[in-house]
């Protein structure tokens, strides 16, 4: 380990939030320009970057005006959870108190100073990346929580007498007075759309001066955008909604709140050849969707969090026509694709919040996680570079010669390293550099140094052992690590509970910065290369039934209102069956086997019968 990271141990206290400062330079501000019965909605390009430009008339000006009001609902969301404090109350009282003598300019200016210097981020909105492409003109933004992506695609039918037209990617200003102007787009008016470094160019239109921003971009930002586009390329089952379907789920969640310590999800329920069903957590309403059944092979469970980021889509809704849902598993990230008419908005949802680090640090070992270009992926991105803009992987595979496990390995280095993007709605991947130069890759390699030095302590040193499992009936699994670190000399015991779908439960740790504040400032190293060292041996368990020796699996089948819930628990040679009612006190019976291998039979033939009977597999995958 390099000697200037902090050692693993005692007293490190967590550094601040590493930031990659971005220049971005416009000839104006974005603004709709309205005049009678015609309106301008003019884009200005980043001035840093290659010339993009496209001009056209908008047919429809109203799905305009709402998709472009759901991205800003998008851009600056913030679901994170806040607790309760004082601090910035009693900061606001002091500022008031310093600031009463003062004029109204003066007040201003102090309070953007006092924002400045204790949260540079509170009023940031990050401009979108902006593609224009042969076919379409799409527009990316990532929420400010980093849980959310969403992509707006305008097919060239959404637009007549296209003008000029320059391909690329660059930024756009999106400033909350472009928000306010673009609420005054109405359907009489003629609307026409102009994206270029100049804007539109109008006679005797006044000189403006060049509007540029430095902004601190925090690299958690950056590596979530990047991660979710990777995510894109993983498997999925695909769900057809109706929007009547997501509007009954929302309305639902709108007219109840959620209950402190209960479950806040929404469970899909896939069997093949029925309709699927959505139930709502953890009032367990269920809603049978109207539009298509599940054309998948087998029965799924799957549950998705962050259902109140739906929300950000109410105003486009009334114009969608069907919804595409794709699911990559429980507490992975999930994809929704809504079709209005020309307008496609992809929204794409994290499993996981900032605060739900195990999660996320399981769905990272799914990727890959090199910081430079591989040979397959530089084919792949000049081929699409050679004025070919989009391509299916099976073009790919025909033109660059790479094929099978290399080629997804060099999609997913791509969206990783932010040069593709994976268009969900049209099952195509796209040129798309997302910054106008190359990325620190090894900068974004890691979350933060604690993660930088979980990794070490595991992969390097071979310092981290799993000492323990636990299975708690109701409650979930308990892990115990072993952690040993040289320059502490000293042996530490991470200990943590994780629940059926990989949520964390309960977390402890000897080390001395667990003792002193917990994991308010994150979660200790020892923890992290404790959750490491689990996934990778899931991983392993996965490729071989003849190594496992500790599992659980959970199934449910559900009989009109009510669900009957079925828990399998293999520890070494006994096997243990608990079944009962959803929500209710469950029976227990025990068996044990002579051997280990004589319980891994029984167990995997009770798991073969439960499928047979038509149960549903709940465990997170």
């Amino acid at each position: 380990m390099a000697t200037n990271e902090p050692l693993v141990g005692s007293d490190d206290a967590p550094p601040p939030a590493p930031t990659i400062g971005a220049h971005l330079a416009y000839a104006g501000a974005s603004r709709v320009r309205t005049a009678g019965k015609t309106a301008q909605v003019e884009l200005f390009g980043n001035l840093d970057r290659p010339p993009v430009t496209f001009e056209a008339k908008i047919k429809n000006p109203l799905r305009f005006r709402e998709s472009l009001s759901a991205l800003y609902a998008v851009v600056g969301s913030d679901y994170r959870y806040v607790p309760k404090d004082r601090t910035a109350y009693i900061a606001y009282l002091r500022l008031k108190r310093d600031t009463a003598p003062l004029g109204v300019w003066q007040a201003q200016q102090a309070y953007f100073g006092w924002m400045l210097r204790n949260d540079p981020l509170a009023l940031c909105i990050l401009d979108p990346v902006i593609t224009v492409h042969p076919d379409q003109v799409m527009f990316e933004v990532f929420g400010k929580d980093e849980s959310t992506y969403a992509c707006l695609a305008f097919q060239r039918s959404a637009f007549e007498e296209v003008g000029t037209t320059a391909h690329g990617t660059t930024n756009i200003d999106f400033s909350d007075a472009l928000y306010s102007s673009v609420q005054q787009i109405r359907g009489y008016r003629e609307t026409r759309l102009a994206i270029g470094p100049e804007g539109v160019k109008m006679q005797a239109a006044p000189a403006r001066e060049v509007l540029e921003k430095t902004i601190q971009i925090p690299d958690s930002w950056l590596r979530g955008f990047l991660q979710v586009q990777s995510a894109a390329t993983l498997p999925f089952d695909h769900v057809r909604l109706a929007p009547m379907d997501l509007y009954n789920v929302l309305r639902h969640l709108r007219m109840n709140g959620d209950r402190k310590g209960k479950r806040r999800g929404l469970r899909f329920e896939l069997i093949p050849s029925e309709k699927p069903r959505i139930v709502a957590e953890p009032w367990e309403t269920v809603f049978t969707t109207t539009s298509d059944v599940f054309k998948g092979k087998a029965a799924r469970l799957v549950r998705v969090w962050g259902r109140r980021r739906l929300m950000t889509m109410k105003r486009l809704l009334p114009f969608v026509e069907s919804v595409d849902l794709y699911l990559l598993g429980s507490g992975m990230p999930s994809f929704w694709v809504f079709r209005a008419g020309d307008i496609t908005l992809t929204l794409g949802m994290t499993g996981f919040t900032s605060a739900n680090w195990s999660s996320a640090l399981g769905f990272d070992l799914l990727l890959p996680r090199k910081t430079q270009d591989t040979d397959p992926t530089k084919k792949v991105v000049q081929y699409l570079a050679d004025n070919h803009w989009r391509a299916d992987t099976k073009e790919l595979a025909q033109q660059t010669g790479v094929k099978g496990a290399a080629l997804v390995e060099a999609l997913q280095l791509g969206c990783q390293h932010g040069q593709l993007m994976y268009d969900v709605a049209n099952g195509v991947y796209r040129l798309r550099p997302i910054v106008g130069g190359p990325l620190d890759l090894a900068r974004l390699q890691y979350r933060n140094v604690r993660e930088k030095v979980a990794h070490d302590l595991l992969t390097r040193r071979g310092a981290v052992r799993l000492t323990g499992e636990n299975r708690i009936a109701g409650v979930g699994l308990e892990l115990t690590g072993q952690v040993s670190v040289e320059e502490d000399k000293r042996d530490y015991r991470p200990q943590m509970v994780l629940a059926d779908e990989g949520q964390l439960r309960k977390v402890t740790c000897t080390c001395p910065t667990f003792r002193k504040q917990g994991i308010k400032g994150g979660p200790c190293v020892h923890l992290i290369a404790l959750r490491l060292v689990f996934a990778e041996k899931e991983a392993r368990k996965a490729k071989s039934d003849d190594a496992v020796t500790f599992e659980t699996r959970a199934f449910a089948r559900r009989d009109g209102e009510s669900e009957t819930v079925v828990q399998i628990s293999l520890e070494r040679d006994k096997l243990k069956y608990r079944w009962g009612s959803a929500g209710q006190p469950m029976r227990l019976q025990t068996l044990r086997f002579n051997t280990e291998a004589a319980a891994r039979g029984a167990y995997f033939e009770k798991l073969a019968d439960l499928d047979a009977r038509g149960y549903l597999d709940a465990v997170a995958e």
